[in-house]
């Protein structure tokens, strides 16, 4: 039986800090090619991007196809002095697995990959069970997942279902699911004034006046109450900034940052025509300039045969799941392209803090429920697609 606590530690390991590679992936190719998996690396790189590496392992054929998705990237460690355990040796103490990306999520990679083992090592299943993971989860997100996934449909790989291992657990291991993920549109405020003294205020024109009115235009009424599956949209000024450092100068331009995390109401583009009249409303005259980044979209998976598949086996655990839509992005907002996904994982109080750790009896809980997936996932879908 695959050891899930040892595929963690070598996994921990290694300093794979978006986007370094750091050793992760070619530990986890050799591992699967060893079990019998297809292993391909790829290489993704972009202007202005840093290269980053990804793997994709496959093992079986046909349909059902399920997919597990994961990254071996992890956030920087801060001050590692500051940690009670190095955050790279991977150290057990208290029956907890100390080190960067235990909970986030190279202890999930080592769940699902210790449940695979177990799994394929009677033979290969009725269908197909691969591995998409990538190194710059962490990062910007663009040659990682959704370019390993356009790699996949160019050769022919078609996903039916997905889970990603996302640390989405509050409490217990398995008593959350994300089914779907509210969208996410950020954008940067400029506003231009003209510089001058502050004891002359009528030969200047202050540009914090109409910002500090337009942020107001964009938080002090709600985009909506909410639905049935997503919480309401919300907007955060995330920063207010003018460059200037002295407090006798009018600043000529003067700057904020927000984001919006909207739920299946809006689209980026409706929501955009709704922050774009309630701006110009409030400027009254006032000259500024938009920029948006890159949106994700919201999303929903719908309970069916999937989703209840994935309850009953967090079910048979001793944990009743509730399914949710609610916390941040995750890289099923690429892969729910392709097909119906899925986030479950680890409880995830303490990623991307100093001493990150995952209960050793945590990562042993997390394999047996992936292993109860694969094996009523095959049972049930394998008839259905004959």
């Amino acid at each position: 039986m695959a050891n899930v606590v040892e595929i963690a530690q070598a996994l921990i390991r290694c300093r794979s800090v978006t986007p370094a590679e750091g050793g992760a992936q070619r530990y986890l190719s050799d591992l699967l090619i060893r079990a019998g998996f297809d292993v391909q690396r790829q290489k993704f790189s972009s202007p202005g991007m840093p290269e980053v590496d990804n793997l994709f392992a496959k093992i079986g054929a046909g349909r059902p196809h399920l997919v597990f998705a994961g990254h071996t990237d992890v956030v920087p460690p801060g001050n590692e002095s500051s940690w009670c355990h190095p955050p790279f040796a991977g150290e057990i103490a208290d029956g907890k697995l100390f080190g960067r990306g235990a909970a986030d999520m190279k202890g999930a990679i080592a769940a699902f990959a210790a449940a695979a083992l177990d799994f394929t090592a009677r033979g290969k299943p009725r269908g197909a069970v691969s591995f998409l993971v990538t190194g710059d989860e962490e990062g910007p997100a663009v040659n990682g997942t959704v370019k390993l996934l356009h790699w996949a449909k160019a050769r022919g790989e078609k996903f039916d279902h997905a889970i990603v291992g996302e640390p989405t657990s509050v409490k217990r291991v398995g008593d959350t699911i994300k089914i779907g993920r509210r969208g996410s549109l950020s954008a940067t405020l400029s506003v231009f004034g003209k510089q001058g003294h502050v004891a002359y205020p009528d030969r200047a024109q202050n540009p914090m006046r109409p910002l500090i009115a337009m942020l107001e235009a964009l938080t002090e009424k709600p985009f909506d109450s909410g639905t049935k599956e997503f919480q309401r949209s919300n907007l955060e000024v995330t920063s207010v900034e003018s460059g200037n450092s002295a407090f006798n100068v009018i600043p000529a331009e003067a700057k904020a940052r927000f984001n919006v995390r909207f739920n299946d109401k809006h689209n980026s583009a409706s929501l955009k025509k709704t922050i774009e009249k309630r701006l110009k409303a409030a400027a009254k005259g006032a000259r500024y300039r938009l920029d948006y980044e890159p949106p994700s979209e919201s999303y929903l998976t719908r309970r069916g045969p999937f989703v209840d598949l994935v309850v009953k086996a967090v079910a048979a655990s001793g944990v009743k799941a509730a399914l949710s839509t609610s916390g941040g992005t995750s890289d099923a907002r690429f892969i729910k392209n392709y097909c119906p996904v899925v986030d479950l994982g680890l409880v995830g109080n303490t990623m991307h803090q100093i001493d990150e750790h995952v209960p050793l009896e945590d990562l042993q809980r997390l394999t047996k429920i992936y292993r109860r997936i694969l094996e009523r996932y095959f049972a049930a879908f394998a008839v259905r697609a004959r």
